[in-house]
């Protein structure tokens, strides 16, 4: 796994900026050679930012959207317009500004009853349309450490023979959930960890300092292939 690398930037809206500025020019520097990356995106309050960043910057990055694909690290399984998606989110902030259109959801109960029929038919698309690795995986950190939808303590953390897992009992509301396992998050080049507040302090400095092992902190279970980032703000890096 590649040693973290912190970026501390001084609140939250310029983190937005840097990830969403940094995220632009690495898209443009694989569409330039002539590849098409993949990427995978988050929720939260922090990735919604960068979101709103990468709608105002995208006109002028030179980025083509139609040339990346998008997945998720996770989502809400619950009907496919509902606010709690991170896809809706995502969609609604940036996608559709910027004329994204490999989009790759995840299941919801729009299409099927049965969360693990969800997970699994998601795993599959993954294994059939992806590129065996992702450009750059974006993941929040709760403040129980916990990244996508793995959560502390639970048995999704230990599963490495399946892409996506369904998660029938979340600690955090709603209790349906599909989740990429560490087996998929682990194969990209990037990993960046988004995180900003001095409520997420304590866990930063759990995950990035601390010798707590990935089943208390899931976040320590992530790690780039080529380099592993953590940008977080001022606030959010008070415990380090």
């Amino acid at each position: 796994m590649t040693t973290p690398e912190i970026e501390t930037l001084p609140d939250a809206a310029a983190l937005a900026t840097r990830v969403a500025t940094r995220l632009l020019d690495r898209l443009g520097s694989v569409q330039a050679a002539s590849g098409q990356p993949h990427i995978a995106l988050s929720g939260g309050s922090t990735a919604d930012a960068v979101h709103g960043e990468l709608a105002r910057l995208s006109p002028q990055s030179g980025v083509d959207w139609t040339r990346v694909v998008v997945w998720w690290g996770d989502d809400r399984f619950v009907p496919g317009d509902s606010p709690e998606r991170n896809a809706v989110q995502a969609r609604r902030s940036f996608l559709d500004v910027v004329g994204a259109t490999q989009i790759h959801e995840m299941p919801s109960t729009d299409g099927t009853d049965e969360v693990a029929a969800g997970a699994a038919a998601y795993g599959s698309l993954l294994r059939s349309q992806g590129s065996g690795e992702f450009e750059i995986v974006m993941l929040g950190v709760g403040e129980d450490g916990h990244v996508a939808s793995l959560f502390p303590g639970r048995p999704e953390l230990d599963v490495d023979d399946r892409i996506a897992v369904a998660v029938t009992d979340s600690p955090k509301p709603p209790p349906e959930r599909i989740t990429l396992t560490f087996a998929a998050l682990n194969r990209s080049r990037s990993v960046w960890f988004l995180v900003s507040g001095a409520d997420k302090a304590a866990v930063v400095a759990a995950a990035l300092v601390g010798d707590a092992d990935f089943h208390d902190i899931p976040a320590r279970g992530v790690a780039g292939g080529e380099e592993t980032i953590w940008f977080i703000d001022t606030a959010a890096a008070s415990k380090l």
